[in-house]
């Protein structure tokens, strides 16, 4: 069964970096795949009332334009998936290095608290005790602007959760592989419908990879791959969905999420210089 167009992933895969697009462009994208003009409505009016689009005129006669929310929001998922093909490719290898980010918010303003929580969790960090995340990755320009009060952060090279010490162990302790392995099956099934599609128009066969994609890493911590068991079957899943994406980028019906993927790849910037060697320990 080919995978099922949300409404949001066919309005975003339109919205430009820059300017504005037609209205008409979205509707008539939606129709193809079987999605009708009402759900693509209401998901626009989500997206315009939580601030990240606006929308000039109605109906098909329309554009949609990026708000700076929206297009910040955007570049994140953008930069996502670009860290995921640059650590398969092999050019963002692992440092050694631990992030830790302790969080300390005064109780009368928890709602900050839990939305720094929220966000460390979302980049895939994971407590490893009250209050402190631990990460491979820096998230510090990841997080809000204004986060830089709350957080105490540190690098070490040594790090021991419970008892364990060795890297591979504590990442598949922390972030088990199983899981992540198993929601790329939605790729696996796409790819797999896909290749017995020989009617539908090319935006749509984009349309469904992209959902695909998003639904397979959207709980996946992007690990670098030095801390996975190889073969590392995520990589693998990737690269054929890079294969066929880049067949389909030249076929019949335009392109989607142009500009978005430069985006990503602009977002890597050169980390800033090592912290000294520390060992932090965390006790059960």
């Amino acid at each position: 069964m080919n995978v099922k167009i949300t409404p949001r992933t066919i309005v975003e895969a339109f919205l430009p970096f820059s300017g504005e697009t037609a209205l008409r462009d979205i509707y008539d994208a939606a129709n193809l795949a079987g999605v009708e003009d009402q759900p693509i409505r209401l998901a626009i009016r989500r997206l315009v009332a939580a601030g990240e689009v606006i929308q000039r005129g109605r109906g098909r006669g329309g554009s949609l334009g990026v708000t700076d929310a929206g297009r910040g929001r955007l570049q994140r998922d953008r930069y996502s998936v670009a860290l995921a093909f640059a650590q398969d490719a092999g050019a963002l290898p692992w440092d050694g290095r631990w992030r830790l980010t302790a969080v300390s918010v005064p109780e009368r303003e928890r709602a900050v608290r839990d939305v720094l929580r929220r966000e460390l969790s979302d980049l895939g960090a994971v407590a490893i005790s009250t209050g402190l995340y631990v990460s491979p990755h820096d998230l510090r320009d990841a997080l809000q602007t204004e986060a830089g009060q709350y957080l105490s952060t540190a690098t070490c090279d040594d790090l021991d959760v419970h008892g364990e010490n060795d890297p591979r162990l504590i990442a598949e302790a922390l972030w088990p592989g199983a899981p992540v392995i198993d929601a790329y099956s939605h790729i696996e099934r796409a790819l797999a419908d896909d290749d017995n599609d020989l009617s539908s128009p090319g935006v749509v066969r984009q349309l469904r990879l992209a959902e695909a994609l998003e639904r397979a890493m959207r709980d996946d911590p992007l690990l670098p791959v030095e801390l996975r068991e190889g073969p590392w079957a995520p990589t693998r899943i990737r690269a054929a969905w890079a294969q066929r994406w880049d067949a389909l980028q030249t076929a019949p019906g335009g392109k989607i999420y142009e500009g978005w993927w430069e985006a990503g790849l602009d977002a890597f910037r050169p980390h800033r210089p090592p912290m000294s060697k520390t060992r932090v320990s965390v006790e059960s």
